[in-house]
């Protein structure tokens, strides 16, 4: 029978997993058709839950507490902690950028009848709100996130429910056939929660659960992802919208979409500060950097960035493409070393073939070079 604590683990993975990403999805797919989206869905969702199980078993083999780029210090040496470096620094501020762009959007649904105020603007306060809380190193507890992302999950199913009889689909579109590759890689991956669901369980006992938490947000989240994209896809057809839900206006009434609009900020706001505590605390345990420096650092980059930047699709496309390849390569390799060089024993252990091993990596790679292409 899970614990508490293993239900408190699946709330922080699913937070993490189910951010920005889920409002790119329906816009993709709509240009590109369903049939590539639940091609990349099924593809990228095995290959992303491989690496999140390989993480897993970093942290589990390693009795040091890292980031990412601490683990390919401690196990690649200065060049891979420097390559990870630069991606963590593009990556997660692009995501964070992403997060303000949408909550951004998101105030501007939720205050359309009251205020005028640009998605801009609105943007700017989004940020300016949470960055107390990332200075002060607090996020969302994990009681208010399981409260959070049920409601969030039940909000979707309705309005799938509601918009099942007008669904019709274009199923293939060649000319757009890899638009959706980095956004759905974006929406998938959940790397920067596995440090904290290690400091969840903490025990032998509670650590054994480790895996199956992992598994079942991957599989919920896949799910929650194809019925939300879907249903949006199968009714806003060509009109749907970048952060989707303005574009659903026309068919469910300004109520509905500002209700889905405010459980969809407090989901964004949840990941925005798990990301952001994530980005301060690598900066802090591997770069040794005060508090109050990676604060300001992990706050500031993507505010600055947001004063020039503010197309939503083409970041997280980018941003998952550098994190998915980079970051998911670097991962694979981390791996192969800590099976030898490993200082704890693991509650799990994968036995990947290198066959397996090379071929993800390639996929990785070759995926990102069809995505860059394209774009």
């Amino acid at each position: 029978m899970p614990n508490k604590k293993f239900f408190l683990a699946l709330a922080v993975l699913i937070g993490t997993i189910v951010g920005a990403g889920i409002f790119g999805i329906p816009y993709v797919i709509s240009k590109s058709g369903v049939l590539p989206g639940v091609f990349y869905f099924i593809i990228l969702g095995l290959a992303v839950l491989i690496l999140h199980l390989v993480f897993g078993e970093i942290i589990l083999r390693t009795k040091e507490r890292y980031g990412l780029s601490g683990y390919a210090q401690k196990y690649l040496g200065k060049n891979g902690k420097l390559i990870v470096t630069i991606s963590m620094i593009i990556g997660i501020t692009g995501t964070l950028l992403a997060y303000i762009i949408i909550g951004g959007n998101f105030l501007k649904i939720i205050f359309s009848p009251f205020s005028n105020l640009s998605s801009f603007r609105f943007g700017i306060i989004f940020w300016l709100v949470l960055i107390y809380f990332v200075f002060r190193g607090i996020k969302i507890v994990a009681p208010i996130e399981i409260f959070t992302n049920s409601a969030f999950f039940i909000i979707i199913f309705i309005v799938f429910s509601f918009l099942l009889p007008k669904l019709n689909f274009d199923l293939i579109n060649l000319r757009n056939f890899f638009l959706p590759y980095g956004v759905i890689m974006f929406s998938l991956t959940g790397f920067a929660a596995m440090p904290e669901i290690a400091d969840i369980l903490k025990t032998p006992g509670e650590r054994k659960s480790f895996k199956k938490v992992i598994i079942v947000s991957s599989i919920a989240s896949i799910v929650l992802y194809l019925f939300f994209s879907l249903a949006v896809v199968g009714v806003s057809g060509k009109m749907t919208s970048k952060e989707a839900l303005s574009g659903l206006v026309p068919f469910l009434g300004q109520k509905i979409i500002i209700l889905g609009a405010l459980f969809g900020l407090i989901t964004i706001a949840d990941s925005f500060l798990i990301v952001c505590l994530y980005f301060r605390n690598s900066l802090i345990y591997d770069y040794h950097l005060s508090k109050i420096t990676a604060s300001s650092i992990a706050s500031f980059l993507p505010l600055i960035l947001f004063l020039k930047f503010q197309d939503f699709i083409l970041i997280i496309g980018f941003v998952g493409t550098i994190l998915g390849t980079i970051e998911g390569i670097i991962t694979l390799l981390i791996f192969i070393k800590t099976k030898k060089l490993g200082n704890r024993i693991p509650e799990y252990s994968l036995n990947l073939s290198s066959l397996l091993i090379y071929s993800l990596m390639i996929l990785l790679a070759l995926g990102a070079f069809f995505q860059l292409i394209y774009s």
